[in-house]
């Protein structure tokens, strides 16, 4: 912290932003989000890419400043137009939700693949979200298991899920219920409430895996303790909670 704000009070647009993240989490000083904008700011002004990814992401969620989709926008573009990958898919997602923006599924596609290539996982699972359910490009679930891949290889959750779910109905590989439940059980020791349910199933029918209903109950129990409703369900039909 001394050396940041050292650096930072004499311009240095890096140590700028790297003082803002510090005081965005608490880090060496009192979190406060205002201080963290202020420094975001400094550095953004700058030209900081980082910097003007973080301040956006500050317009975004209202912490700090307040809150505004059209502020947020105008800094993950100037931070993308330099090909800062997080900011290239939090565009991204602004273009496919409509917030600050038009809402456009092209040029969501557009930016989701800028930074895609650039190996950001999230980028990665929003693009096959939008091959799977031809958004902004033609329906292709060979293209959605693709980037499913990718991203669930990095370890990203909802990959993982998405990539068993793909495996289970043979969408866009050959159908297998060993593959299934080899990536929902990747994205369920994650915490991912559906993988849990799904995994659960397939312990219950013996799909891909001997069957196990001691398996089978761990894993809805691990669903439903997150709220997930099937899992509750289906816990009551078997009799385990009433």
């Amino acid at each position: 912290m001394k050396w940041y704000r050292n650096a930072a009070e004499q311009g240095n647009a890096a140590a700028q932003n790297n003082l803002g993240v510090c005081y965005e989490k608490g880090e060496g000083v009192p979190q406060s989000y205002i201080e963290a904008v202020k420094w975001y700011r400094n550095a953004a002004e700058q030209g900081n890419a980082a910097a003007q990814n973080n301040l956006g992401v500050c317009y975004e969620k209202g912490e700090g400043v307040p809150q505004s989709y059209i502020e947020a926008v105008k800094w993950y573009l100037k931070s993308a137009e330099q090909g800062y990958a997080e900011a290239q898919n939090n565009l991204g997602v602004c273009y496919y939700k409509g917030n600050g923006v038009p809402q456009s599924y092209t040029e969501a596609v557009k930016w989701y693949r800028k930074t895609a290539e650039q190996g950001l996982a999230g980028a990665q699972f929003n693009l096959g979200v939008c091959y799977k359910n031809g958004y902004g490009v033609p329906q292709s679930y060979t293209e959605a298991v693709n980037w499913y891949r990718k991203a669930a290889e990095q370890g990203n959750a909802g990959a993982q899920f998405n990539l068993g779910v793909c495996y289970e109905k043979g969408e866009g590989v050959r159908q297998s219920y060993t593959e299934a439940v080899k990536w929902y059980r990747k994205a369920a020791e994650q915490g991912h409430a559906v993988a849990q349910y799904n995994l659960g199933v397939c312990y219950y029918n013996g799909e891909g895996v001997v069957q196990s209903y001691t398996e089978a109950v761990k894993w809805l129990k691990k669903a439903a303790e997150q709220g997930y409703a099937e899992a509750i369900e289906a816990l009551k039909s078997l009799g385990e909670i009433k």
